[in-house]
């Protein structure tokens, strides 16, 4: 299955649950050379190795977006004299991705007996800082502010800490959590469609993070 039209069939939201956890039952290596007896082990294996090309294909994957503000201040002082200070206040956008071009073949085994295929997922990343200046608020004071040129660094130095102040806020462990149950759904979802279109409605797919 070609990734745009797997990519069609799934449709992405920000409320999902944690997948199933791990059981205790055997575990075989998917590989689409193995030799395998059985039409449903042979089918569900060609099903897997095809989906997990598809999604090495993608590369990143957008599994959550979190929309906040960083509040930063910054001066400076010339000779002891003249003093510039900025106050910012700007929304961002931090985005959450899958490395999906890590995923292979070794990731994802299958529990014939269970009829459960379960997937190791790649380390969960942020991605660049998406600040929104347009909707920034800018309060200038002091001497020094009267320059351009000084307004100018303290903007730079500003954006700076608010780009370090929005990384930590990417990092609460609420937000984390909420991109995990969301990467987790979604990958699940990417497995169990081709599935359920090769006519294997039993198989059911349980993706998590080391």
């Amino acid at each position: 299955m070609k990734s745009g039209t797997l990519l069609a069939l799934v449709a992405t939201t920000h409320l999902a649950a944690l997948g199933a956890g791990y059981a205790i039952a055997p575990k075989e290596a998917i590989d689409e050379e193995a030799q395998q007896t059985g039409y449903f082990v042979k089918n569900t294996n060609q099903v897997l190795a095809a989906t997990v090309e598809s999604l090495r294909e993608e590369n990143r994957l957008l599994v959550f977006s979190y929309k906040g503000s960083a509040k930063v201040k910054a001066s400076q002082t010339v000779l002891g004299l003249f003093e510039g200070r900025q106050e910012l206040q700007v929304p961002a956008v931090v985005n959450y991705y899958l490395d999906l071009s890590q995923l292979t073949l070794a990731d994802v085994t299958l529990d014939e007996k269970a009829k459960l295929v379960r997937v190791r997922l790649p380390k969960l990343t942020i991605g660049d800082i998406a600040f929104q200046p347009e909707n920034a608020t800018t309060v200038n004071g002091g001497i020094l502010t009267f320059s351009e040129e000084q307004v100018e660094e303290l903007r730079k130095a500003n954006y700076a800490t608010a780009r370090k102040a929005m990384v930590a806020q990417a990092q609460q462990a609420g937000l984390v959590n909420a991109a995990k149950r969301q990467a987790v759904a979604n990958v699940q979802a990417y497995f169990e469609i081709p599935l359920r279109i090769a006519g294997l409605p039993d198989v059911k797919v349980a993706a998590a993070f080391n």
